[in-house]
């Protein structure tokens, strides 16, 4: 039996140092793989789940939207459950584990591009949509009457601090409100101060008593809203959520190019290892 000279033992001891700090670093990266996953998921139930901002009108005009929702919450959970595997794949230094590791990791990044390219090359459809479901909806709001799409509207129009769609204006196609002889005007665009409470969400139409006023009739330019409308800035929040969300899919799916080159590594190093353990006569 041949006894091993010192610089072989120097380069197994090497050799087993490299097979240390590579399972440790893919421990790490697949903690923060299921820390990400878990905010990939969070945003799919988030996408889902929200009535009370503008997303929840978007899911009315493309099904694209839920369709994404849906991919990002099966990615964030498989992402989770493929750390929770890498973790103990890359302690236990488990063959198999890793070989599904990596293959899960391949099959993640390919259904997370595909989601991520769906959101991007969708938002131009979305944005040429957004005008018409938006008047249509302010065409047919009812006052005293619970939808939930219009509390979303209205959610939007006092937080944002905008009215209509293009301008105040947009709400002059609503018959009900025009066809009041009072100035009546939507309660949710009304002008506040920033001392007022912004989180009060006021619903349906509102009356505005005005002694110097003598003819009788709903004109707009008495109406005591904001004159800006919302396009711009909902299109500009649309696109920065949107971003942020892309984001956090490319520092994902860096983070998994890296666990797959680690899981690769320690792989072949286990398997070598395995061999190396073997008596030579």
């Amino acid at each position: 039996m041949s006894v091993p000279t010192s610089g072989s033992s120097r380069t197994i001891r090497m050799g087993s140092a490299c097979i240390k700090v590579t399972k440790y670093f893919l421990f790490l990266f697949n903690l923060l793989f299921f820390i990400l996953g878990a905010v990939i998921l969070g945003f799919g139930v988030w996408i889902l789940a929200d009535k009370s901002s503008f997303i929840s009108v978007l899911q009315t005009s493309s099904s694209s939207l839920k369709v994404g929702a849906c991919v990002f919450i099966g990615v964030g959970a498989v992402t989770m459950f493929m750390g929770f595997l890498g973790c103990i794949g890359a302690i236990k230094e488990v063959r198999c584990l890793l070989g599904l590791y990596f293959a899960f990791l391949l099959l993640i990044l390919i259904v997370q591009v595909a989601a991520g390219a769906l959101f991007y090359f969708n938002m131009g459809k979305l944005k040429q949509e957004m005008g018409s479901i938006v008047t249509n909806l302010i065409q047919n709001y009812k006052d005293s009457h619970e939808d939930r799409l219009q509390e979303a509207w209205d959610y939007v129009q006092a937080q944002v601090k905008c009215c209509g769609w293009v301008s105040f204006y947009n709400w002059t196609e609503n018959a009900e409100l025009m066809n009041r002889t009072n100035i009546t005007y939507p309660c949710s665009c009304e002008a506040r101060r920033e001392e007022e409470d912004s989180f009060v969400v006021r619903k349906g139409f509102c009356e505005a008593f005005d002694s110097n006023r003598t003819e009788s009739g709903n004109s707009p330019e008495y109406w005591p809203v904001y004159h800006e409308g919302c396009m711009k800035k909902v299109q500009a929040w649309l696109q920065e959520n949107v971003g942020i969300i892309l984001g956090i899919c490319v520092g994902v799916a860096v983070i998994e190019l890296l666990g797959m080159l680690l899981s690769i590594c320690l792989c072949r190093h286990v398997h070598s290892e395995d061999y190396s353990k073997v008596p030579k006569y």
